[in-house]
């Protein structure tokens, strides 16, 4: 990956500190994430996922390593490709496959579905469909954490192709001056909806994109898990010192189309192929775990796990019934 050579020719991507176990599990819900979101593009290939459906296949690395670097009690907001940080806050899989099939069962009982999903336990404040407007959001949680006077960190993620939306940069002025504890995410995956970031940003380092109001940023490769997550814990170590906010521009990629609607044919398959072959994130926290001792036995033993939770997920997801029709009248008023 191109962006990621230059990102280590820079300097800035020094290998981190290795802990077996972490990475292990790391690799775990990396591998939980993949397998969730193949299972999610079946059913929704069968007709019982309906609506928009946005996978997250390439770009584990990025919410997992970010939430290891977390602690509790910071909050996680995100746009539409939210899946896998649902699961990497710990929401279980059931509930989130049976709100993609539009199910009680689900995390929003069936009324939000792929995009607009939501947990106050896991402190997770949904998926947004609409470019952009989460991040201002993101920065009303950091403005919580500030006015109780925690050190909560609100982790505020977004695309490369929403990082020139208008209230991006109104979110960047406000955390500036308030000295608000936001992390912004830029999970550059090169690609919005079908144009790539070079041909839609004038800026070809988005991590120096909040330099006006002195935010500082950092560019890393974000189909390293173990890179994300040393970024991650200086970025939230700056917020938690009450220094401000702070920039990540993590570079990864998707493998699928910009959703499930999408053909993606407008990069070529000797380009995906190299991404796959080359950088994937699960691929490479496996070659480091063999090397440290880990044996296929172990991985196998992961394997069969995840499955197991995934099709447990699909089968609980297709058999929940459907949400009553009182529920159109739930959640739309709350009267103080």
């Amino acid at each position: 990956m191109a962006q990621a050579a230059e990102t280590r020719k820079r300097g800035k991507t020094k290998q981190p500190a290795i802990d077996r176990d972490q990475l292990l599990q790391a690799y775990r819900m990396m591998l939980l994430i993949r397998r969730f979101e193949e299972k999610a593009g079946q059913l929704y290939g069968m007709g019982l996922i309906g609506g928009f459906c946005h996978l997250y296949i390439g770009q584990e690395a990025v919410v997992v390593g970010l939430q290891a670097a977390s602690q509790p009690g910071d909050q996680i907001i995100t746009s539409y490709r939210d899946h896998g940080h649902m699961l990497a806050t710990g929401m279980d899989a059931r509930g989130v496959m049976a709100e993609l099939t539009g199910r009680a069962g689900g995390y929003s009982r069936g009324k939000g579905g792929s995009m607009h999903m939501f947990s106050k336990e896991k402190n997770f404040f949904g998926g947004h469909g609409i470019v952009g407007a989460q991040v201002s959001l993101g920065n009303g949680l950091a403005f919580s954490n500030w006015y109780r006077g925690n050190d909560h960190v609100s982790l505020t993620f977004f695309g490369e192709g929403a990082s020139n939306q208008g209230q991006v940069y109104e979110s960047f002025n406000l955390a500036a001056l308030l000295k608000l504890p936001t992390v912004f995410v830029i999970e550059n995956n090169r690609y919005g909806m079908g144009t790539s970031v070079e041909r839609a940003s004038a800026s070809h380092d988005l991590s120096k994109n909040g330099s006006p109001w002195g935010i500082p940023g950092l560019q890393v490769d974000g189909m390293d898990v173990l890179a994300v997550r040393e970024a991650g814990e200086q970025a939230m170590a700056w917020c938690r010192a009450a220094k401000g906010p702070f920039l990540l521009e993590v570079q990864t990629y998707r493998y699928r189309g910009h959703s499930m609607s999408d053909p993606a044919r407008y990069r070529t398959r000797e380009e995906v192929q190299a991404m796959r072959s080359q950088h994937d994130c699960i691929d490479n926290a496996r070659h480091r775990l063999e090397t440290m001792g880990v044996e296929d036995a172990a991985f196998k033993a992961i394997d069969d796990e995840v499955k197991a939770i995934i099709q447990d997920a699909a089968d609980f997801a297709q058999t929940s019934p459907q949400p009553d029709e009182s529920e159109l009248f739930t959640d739309i008023l709350l009267e103080g």
